[in-house]
């Protein structure tokens, strides 16, 4: 991937961060926090991996309402990247930090059994 790409989604992660935290008041937002950002290499498609904790019903709830302001989000984008054109922009949740926690169940979980067998 080129660096101009690498920039571009750096940049756009920086630029979507702020505009969740500072801009968007739909109470259907969780707490979301942009995991990272995909741009295509023509720079018009940008995909934006979010993290949401809560419940699975907040999870949906949250990737709605991002899906929803993906169009005043996009504009903000456009004022701050000065580029020909605005990226399209696309949420998807990010699935690795669930992938994560996981993970620390089943080795909480194994190390737990090994502790069991150990003291019998």
């Amino acid at each position: 991937m080129s660096n101009r790409v690498l920039r571009v989604a750096r940049q756009i992660k920086e630029i979507v961060s702020e505009v969740i935290v500072r801009h968007l008041k739909d109470p259907g937002i969780g707490f979301v926090t942009i995991a990272r950002v995909k741009v295509s290499r023509d720079l018009k498609e940008a995909l934006i991996f979010v993290n949401i904790l809560g419940t699975e019903k907040q999870k949906k709830e949250s990737l709605t309402a991002l899906t929803r302001a993906s169009g005043f989000i996009q504009h903000f984008i456009g004022k701050e990247l000065h580029i020909r054109s605005t990226p399209h922009v696309k949420f998807k949740y990010d699935t690795s930090l669930d992938h994560a926690f996981h993970v620390e169940e089943v080795l909480k979980e194994l190390k737990a059994k090994e502790s069991k067998d150990e003291n019998n």
